[in-house]
């Protein structure tokens, strides 16, 4: 909701232009998005076991039964102060205020947010409940609080009250439990108006080259192991610090380079099942052979002196596979619960399949474009490895019997769901991201002896049409896939069976590597179909929580689980095998927790040898400001009225700047805000006959509904007007424009022209990469003005925040 009129209106308002016109809007400022939080600054969760208590928080709080005994003692000691008047009166005015340390707002009622101030000891109290407690029970005040200042006003019923107000009105007791912003789906995963759920982060590691599988060795010791591409594998331990000495090295054997994309390199590790008693580890990795390229997967060992050092003396090569080009070259290894070996392999490269009359994915002789399965247990003596009685083209004339699966494109990031917590349901079943061709990306469940369609199909879509229409193609479709216009190359994740985040329980969290997408699918028990939800940062104080992010680099290279069952993801800043911009993160649902101490592991001893490096985050949460830490503004060191200049110019081509225009449907900036990190590389165009507009200067158009804070991103270049495409478009990106724009912060980077396409314009800008602190997207990398590899139904567009006033210095 919006009103318009020129002049001064109260309220915020933002410049807007349109053929040289000035108006002013005022918007309506929506409420604040909900944010539950515990003293211990961490989300609620549902008790294990049912609160005796403070029973109206007994579904979902704060407290655990052994909390809600301490306050049920804290309780009667109060009381026995008191004689039975005083306990018919006062008891349940005592009880409901020690029980809002279990409410899901608590570190809200208590003040808790900010670290700087001390926590009250006093739930913060709405005015009219404030007054009617003091009428009947202020003599429990010395009881409940040994703050000096309640005694100083205990019998200061107005002041006291006052002392006791919080900032924020919304979440006073008890007026917030009837606030149905507050208390609608409280506990459940938060979504936006799209759809999209509302998911934070934790910072893991950091400095990576392109970290591509992030594995345990399910040894009781909760060490994580992350491989780079170039051919180095790190331990980490349980508190997160690195051990200095790799614990594989085999960089100078791996075939990879520095230039971006090259799909070559270290690829996959896994850990042997009995690994704690065999010591053994499998690698996928790219080797040259002469002027061949091949594929290597490799048997090692631990070190018989060193359970965090791989033997590097101990290498047998399993299997090896000539690759006929650089690209499509799988990289997957997993054990599954029947204990196998499996091997996801690409199907050659180049484009289409091109190899022989259907290709290698269609021909069972060859071992590309394949799902294998092996058995490398006992393989001391004869052969390295054996082949599966049960495989499903043992049989078969000419088929090669290694094959569990066929029809493949290149697999690249697969797991194994552990199946549901109590039911066990899932259990087994092994998911993966299939890349496509030109059109649609894929993820598919992987079973026995099925045709998984490539290169007849991609996707649901025929890509090979005479293939298509093959009837003995007897192809299975997969569970989901999605059109170029959403991502270009999927990064299959896991299904989330880990213990923290009960609401994640069964959700398939994956990701795209060029889009940087992070989406998710959820199975519909009762129709057999996945329902698709994008993930999205949390929006606000959503990811306002000490250590969470609500940010990341945007190639998503894979996803990873913990020993814990916790998931992970990795991605870059920049996708070289050579750049150590990667980062690994850990997925937090900050709606619900489990239950303290439901979680608890205790690691097993690591024996360190080698120096340990402590972990230190780099990364920090965009759009939020630290509690306490609030600066105020800094006055301009020099002025510039831009207004005043704007106004004049009107004047001087005869416009009067009090006249009311038609709507506006676009915003811009004629002088972007200057930075702290860099200055603007800037240059100037020739003035027009209404305003000089800078180089890099935006605005917002498109299907806004009215709204002046969203809309499509347009950009002023060497004279016109153009869009951006949405390849590599991040929260970083849209962070740049909103604040070029005068707003404090994004709240969200559109793709897939979510605000109407530009096609009356042209394409000005791809693959824009921002860091969030330039002063406009040409600051930023990109691949170059008015070069790009897309179309308007990829157009850019951004969100702002619409609670702070324009920033008026230029």
């Amino acid at each position: 909701m919006m009103g318009e009129s020129c002049g001064n209106v109260p309220g915020h308002s933002w410049l807007l232009w349109r053929a040289g016109i000035v108006c002013f809007v005022s918007v309506w400022i929506s409420p604040a998005l909900s944010h539950p939080q515990c003293l211990d600054f961490k989300p609620p969760f549902r008790p294990l076991r049912e609160l005796e208590f403070c029973v109206m928080y007994k579904d979902f709080g704060c407290c655990d039964f052994q909390k809600d005994q301490d306050l049920m003692a804290k309780y009667y000691t109060i009381m026995n102060h008191f004689d039975y008047d005083g306990y018919a009166t006062c008891a349940g005015f005592v009880q409901e205020l020690l029980c809002q340390e279990c409410s899901p707002y608590a570190a809200h009622l208590f003040d808790a947010e900010d670290p700087n101030t001390p926590v009250r000891s006093i739930p913060g109290l709405c005015p009219d409940y404030c007054t009617q407690f003091w009428d009947k029970c202020n003599a429990t005040l010395p009881h409940l609080s040994d703050d000096p200042h309640v005694t100083k006003l205990k019998f200061d019923p107005k002041r006291l009250c006052q002392y006791l107000e919080l900032d924020d009105a919304d979440y006073c007791y008890p007026h917030l439990l009837s606030n149905p912003q507050l208390t609608q789906n409280l506990g459940r995963v938060q979504y936006d108006s799209d759809g999209c759920l509302q998911l934070c982060l934790e910072e893991v590691a950091n400095g990576l080259r392109n970290p591509l599988a992030m594995v345990h060795a399910n040894d009781g010791t909760h060490r994580f192991f992350v491989a780079e591409q170039v051919g180095v594998v790190w331990v980490y331990l349980p508190d997160r610090s690195r051990l200095e000495k790799p614990f594989l090295n085999i960089s100078k054997s791996v075939l990879t380079s520095s230039w971006e994309g090259d799909e070559r390199g270290f690829l996959g590790l896994t850990f042997h099942p009995k690994h704690k008693h065999n010591g053994k580890l499998y690698v996928y990795y790219s080797i040259e052979v002469g002027f061949d390229e091949r594929i290597r997967i490799s048997e090692f060992r631990i070190s018989p002196h060193d359970m965090n050092s791989v033997d590097h003396r101990s290498e047998r090569v399993i299997l090896e596979i000539d690759e006929p080009a650089s690209n499509h070259n799988g990289g997957q290894l997993l054990f599954a619960d029947d204990g196998y070996l499996y091997v996801f392999t690409g199907d050659g490269g180049m484009a289409g399949d091109p190899f022989g009359k259907f290709g290698n994915a269609q021909n069972k002789s060859a071992l590309l474009g394949k799902v294998l399965r092996i058995d490398v247990d006992d393989n001391e003596k004869g052969p390295l490895y054996k082949i599966p009685p049960d495989n499903p083209f043992v049989h078969e004339r000419g088929a090669r019997p290694e094959v569990f699966a066929y029809g493949v494109r290149n697999m690249w990031r697969c797991s194994v769901d552990r199946g549901d917590p109590h039911s066990k349901e899932g259990k087994g079943r092994i998911f993966c991201g299939d890349v496509g061709q030109n059109k649609y990306e894929e993820v598919d469940i992987v079973e026995k002896g099925r045709n998984y369609g490539w290169r007849a199909k991609e996707g649901f879509s025929c890509y090979d049409k005479k293939l298509c229409r093959n009837s003995s193609l007897d192809d299975v479709l997969p569970i989901y896939a999605y059109p170029h216009k959403q991502g270009k190359s999927v990064t299959g994740g896991y299904v989330y069976r880990g213990c923290e985040y009960p609401n994640l329980n069964g959700m398939y969290i994956f990701g795209d590597f060029m889009s940087g997408r992070l989406m998710s699918l959820r199975e519909d028990r009762f129709s057999g179909q996945w329902r698709y939800n994008e993930v999205c940062m949390g929006l606000g104080l959503t990811c306002a929580f000490p250590g969470l992010i609500n940010n990341y680099h945007p190639y998503i290279i894979s996803f990873a689980e913990d020993e814990a069952g916790e998931l992970y993801f990795m991605s870059t800043g920049i996708p070289s095998a050579t750049s150590p911009t990667g980062v690994v993160y850990k997925v937090v649902d900050p709606s619900r927790r489990a239950p303290p101490r439901q979680c608890h592991y205790e690691p097993l001893p690591v024996k360190v040898k080698s120096n340990v490096v402590p972990f230190v985050p780099q990364e920090s949460p965009i759009g939020i400001d630290p509690p306490g830490n609030t600066k105020p503004d800094v006055p301009p060191t020099e002025s510039y009225d831009w207004l005043q200049e704007l106004i004049d110019q009107l004047g001087a081509i005869g416009l009067d700047a009090t006249t009311t225009p038609p709507p506006p449907t676009t915003t811009t900036t004629t002088r972007p805000p200057k930075t702290t990190r860099r200055k603007p590389k800037r240059k100037k165009t020739k003035p027009s006959p209404d305003v000089d507009i800078l180089d890099g200067a935006v605005r917002l158009a498109g299907e806004q509904d009215g709204r002046v804070d969203q809309g499509r991103v347009e950009v002023y270049i060497r004279g016109e007007w153009g869009t951006v495409c949405d390849d590599l478009w991040t929260m970083s990106n849209a962070a740049v424009v909103c604040r070029q724009l005068g707003y404090r912060r994004a709240l969200k980077a559109a793709k897939s022209s979510e605000f109407g396409e530009g096609r009356h314009l042209p394409i000005l800008l791809d693959d824009v990469q921002c860091e969030g602190t330039e002063a406009t997207l040409l600051d930023c990398k990109h691949a170059g003005v008015g070069k790009h590899n897309c179309a308007h139904y990829e157009d850019a567009g951004v969100v702002c925040s619409h609670d702070a006033e324009r920033a008026i210095q230029g």
